[in-house]
């Protein structure tokens, strides 16, 4: 690979950037292990896909926020370096895909001479902070949650507390009791609200989807806007020492709190108050000053039937007087790059430049004045962007399912192209209407969000004379309810992949000749119940006489192949000693710098780490339990009693004082020292038992 020098600004991003360079040369060259590899990369935005050789890249935009100058930057970084498409993603990242390794440092330094960054998009790390599309114009807003998301995602980016966590870690912020950014199903939610003229969050936490959704649980109904990063840091401290670590699928915060109950995990966070970095956390609640839009055409008016109703479903008031925001659903959040320079150049024109892509896989245009808008509609036109019906039935979200990802059993994107078509085409009177959505996800996982849509659909298989067919689990009854609570749908039954238009049909007509007046998706399901859905759509699940085309899957020409790859959503377990040794005096390596830096709290919990994989080592090498933090370090004093004796203390009390202190430069400096002589104690003691 040929190497390449930066000309960013910024020493830290430099650095990253420098680094994931040499990773990538000691990776081709054998010098480091695959896993240990697959782990840093992750981190740094560059994610596996179901193509061999090439990478998909995930572009982290806090809050989906962006300026048409970045949106250009990725639009010419995909064209460079991908595919020539942006696909928008329900955690309000983009995704690029077919990226060689090799050029993804590149890639990211392009990336960062607009601000943009790759780092932590993916792995075992606090991920993307989404935000309400409409924070800051929301009419029904206490107040923007804008600066409080961002001061979040600062924080805690290249934070250490959260760099090789058990698994993921999501965050929401939500506008108002609205919820449209889905607190309820995150490790940590807040929703805002202002008690005697203080600015604050109702708090929400341990929730997530996947296979086993669970509700988040309230722990605050009001905790000051200045508390919610010192609170934050030591819910993360506390997951980070106690999460599982080798049972993946039971590695996320909700299993931990389900494990040891909310009250004990409240308890441990309350005693991790005491030694995180700051009591007291203010965030300056900045006022939204942006540039006027630089439209100077004639306003026009239209009083077209397209145009009002392309109005009516896809413009929203703002609390700013004169101001809309306009929705552009983007079919299965794809859009190309040249399509998304000319959108560039429309933002400038039309916007104040501070736009979002939705967890809907959509985008929002924000600060467009009313009187611009028949000249935007016709501009929109001209781009196939004017499309109605944003977060409506016919704005599908869909992972990207078996087109790119590992993990994709099914098409997910092709099922959603079927999809929209018989909305499109045979039920054009529900698209005004947001109460029912449909997500669909190609796998369990619900990167789609399928178990919160009104009409789920997730990708499975099924077997039928000894033959694989793609099929679609069908589910109903779930969304959001508001104020941090939804509901998860129901499942009902599987179906032949083919046969899934034909199950919206018979719900889609269902709901419009049996609905009472005026009810709702909820109130229809609910009144009907599960039951009847069963039994009307059980003869859809028939397999007994499939036709030839029910083995190949939406958008494919061959027989359907079952072909699920290594997933790469939660990082990876290392577990061989000598990585670990080496990663422990890495860790060192780092608490040095920080220590230099006067960063002390980040100092200690590099060393912090460090000691962790020491001892992780040893106890490896004893067959000991090893799958937390927590376990690690009551495991060690019994495993290895000399420690104690040769060290005057034992394992533990000397973690015990980083738990129960505050990290000055007096405490760094000295846990730092005792850091250096535990690894050395340790690989002392490994080379002498394998000697």
């Amino acid at each position: 690979m040929e190497s390449f020098r930066t000309e960013l600004e910024n020493p830290i991003v430099e650095k990253d950037i420098l680094d994931l360079e040499k990773k990538i040369f000691e990776f081709k060259n054998n010098q480091i292990d695959e896993e240990k590899f697959r782990s840093l990369r992750l981190a740094r935005g560059v994610y596996g896909q179901r193509q061999q050789g090439v990478q998909m890249i995930r572009i982290k935009l806090p809050m989906g926020k962006f300026t048409a100058k970045q949106l250009r930057r990725i639009a010419d970084v995909s064209d460079e370096y991908a595919s020539s498409n942006l696909h928008i993603t329900t955690r309000q990242d983009i995704q690029i895909h077919y990226v060689l390794l090799d050029r993804t440092p590149e890639l990211w330094a392009t990336l960062e001479k607009d601000e943009i960054t790759l780092r932590e998009a993916c792995g075992n790390t606090v991920r993307n902070v989404t935000a309400s599309v409409m924070a800051g114009v929301d009419p029904n807003e206490a107040f923007d949650v804008t600066p409080y998301a961002q001061a979040f995602f600062e924080y805690f980016l290249r934070n250490p507390i959260c760099q090789e966590m058990g698994r993921k870690f999501k965050v929401a912020f939500s506008s108002s009791s609205v919820d449209d950014a889905l607190t309820f199903i995150h490790d940590l939610g807040f929703i805002p609200r202002i008690e005697k003229g203080v600015r604050g969050f109702r708090v929400l936490l341990g929730g997530g989807i996947g296979s086993q959704p669970m509700d988040a649980q309230e722990v605050f109904s009001f905790l000051a806007a200045d508390k919610i990063i010192p609170y934050s840091e030591a819910v993360i401290r506390v997951f980070d020492r106690h999460g599982e670590r080798n049972k993946r699928n039971k590695a996320r915060l909700k299993f931990l709190i389900k494990e040891i109950g909310l009250d004990a995990f409240k308890l441990l966070v309350e005693q991790e108050m005491k030694v995180v970095n700051h009591q007291v956390y203010a965030i300056e609640p900045k006022n939204r000053t942006l540039k006027e839009a630089k439209f100077v055409g004639a306003i026009s008016i239209n009083t077209s039937p397209a145009f009002e109703a392309w109005k009516k479903a896809n413009t929203f008031t703002q609390k700013q007087t004169g101001y809309v925001a306009v929705g552009l659903p983007i079919k299965t959040g794809d859009i190309a790059s040249d399509k998304a320079r000319l959108l560039a150049d429309l933002i400038e024109q039309f916007t104040r430049d501070d736009n979002r892509f939705s967890v809907g896989q959509s985008i929002l245009l924000r600060d467009v004045k009313e009187e611009h808008l028949p000249a935007l509609y016709d501009a929109l036109e001209q781009l196939d962007l004017h499309r109605i019906g944003f977060h409506k039935i016919n704005d599908i979200v869909s992972c990207p399912g078996t087109d790119t990802c590992n993990l994709g059993i099914a098409s997910s994107m092709g099922l959603a192209d079927e999809l929209q078509k018989v909305i499109e085409t045979e039920f054009y009177s529900l698209i005004n209407t947001h109460e029912i959505q449909i997500k669909i996800s190609g796998c369990m996982n619900a990167c789609g969000q399928h178990t919160l849509a009104h009409i789920g659909f997730q990708g499975m298989t099924l077997k039928s004379n000894g033959l694989i067919a793609p099929a679609t689990q069908i589910l109903l009854g779930g969304g959001v309810l508001g104020n941090g609570t939804g509901r998860f749908a129901d499942k009902l039954l599987k179906v032949p992949a083919k046969r899934t238009p034909d199950v919206l049909r018979w719900i889609l007509t269902d709901f419009e000749f049996n609905r009472a007046e005026e009810e709702d998706f909820f109130a229809y399901y609910d009144r009907k119940t599960k039951d009847y859905f069963y039994q009307n759509l059980k003869h859809y699940s028939a397999v007994e006489h499939l036709a030839a085309e029910d083995f190949i899957d939406f958008g494919a020409k061959e027989k359907y192949e079952k072909a699920i790859g290594i997933g790469e959503c939660a990082g990876v377990t290392i577990d061989l000693i000598q990585t670990l040794i080496f990663e422990a005096e890495e860790a060192l390596g780092w608490a040095n710098e920080a220590l230099v830096e006067k960063r002390f709290g980040d100092a200690c919990y590099h060393a912090y780490n460090g000691r962790i994989r020491a001892a992780k080592a040893l106890l490896t090498s004893v067959d000991a339990k090893t799958n937390s933090h927590a376990s690690i370090i009551a495991s060690f004093d019994t495993n290895f009693p000399a420690f104690k004796t040769e060290q005057s203390r034992s394992f533990t009390e000397g973690i015990a004082d980083f738990r129960n202190t505050q990290s000055d430069k007096a405490f760094a400096n000295t846990f730092l020292e005792e850091t250096k002589k535990t690894i050395q104690w340790i690989k002392n003691t490994r080379n002498a038992t394998v000697e």
